[in-house]
């Protein structure tokens, strides 16, 4: 099967409700059973066949109530408004797991666990991300707040800096993993603190296999 030839590369930020490390990282179940959490990238560089997507933003709300692989699970993007009708249509497209080869992105795999997928909401997505500083901030007006830093060690109140290498993900070849807090009011309702954060480099092709920038 023919696919539409596209690319998105740029920095990622992910906090979900795992302790730090998060166990499905290591195909181990989540820490209370369930899996809930937010992702959102900044687009440094990305396309959609002729449609470019520099500049553009995207984040996304999962919620699912067991570990990810059982499935019956609800997801909705909020995408940035700035983007136009063509933009809108391939962000649409790629973010659903559609134009995609089967398990090749971590988009992908999750659309095969929904049973649940809300409208996108078209607004002001502000997404900024510092994987090297392990800092990341993603804010939807009035509906999603989100904050990852680094994880501070009990001991000293020193950064404790951990980076993990996957190389077989199916979202990203390498990440800094931090700490998070979300909170979030829309089709899926999140609200943690000090959890699992994720900071990193990503891209992702419709061949699927994450490069590394």
């Amino acid at each position: 099967m023919a696919y539409v030839d596209w690319s998105i590369e740029g920095p990622e930020y992910a906090n979900c409700n795992c302790a730090w490390g998060c166990p499905c990282q290591f195909n181990a179940l989540p820490t209370d059973g369930t899996c809930r959490a937010v992702a959102g990238m900044r687009i440094e560089r990305g396309h959609f066949g002729s449609t470019r997507l520099d500049g553009l933003a995207w984040v996304g709300t999962y919620g699912w109530p067991g570990p990810i692989h059982l499935g019956n699970g609800t997801q909705q993007f909020f995408i940035d408004e700035r983007a136009d009708a063509d933009q809108r249509k391939a962000l649409v497209e790629i973010l659903h797991g559609r134009e995609t080869e089967p398990g090749a992105t971590v988009f992908q795999v999750f659309s095969t666990t929904m049973s649940n997928v809300l409208d996108p909401v078209f607004t002001k997505v502000e997404v900024e991300i510092d994987p090297a500083a392990c800092h990341g901030r993603i804010v939807v007006p009035g509906v999603i707040e989100s904050t990852g830093t680094p994880i501070k060690s009990p001991f000293t109140g020193q950064d404790h800096r951990v980076r993990v290498s996957l190389r077989s993900g199916f979202e990203y070849s390498e990440a800094e993993y931090g700490s998070g807090s979300t909170t979030a009011t829309g089709g899926v309702k999140l609200a943690f603190k000090d959890s699992y954060g994720q900071f990193a480099r990503i891209h992702l092709t419709q061949s699927g296999i994450p490069k590394r920038p």
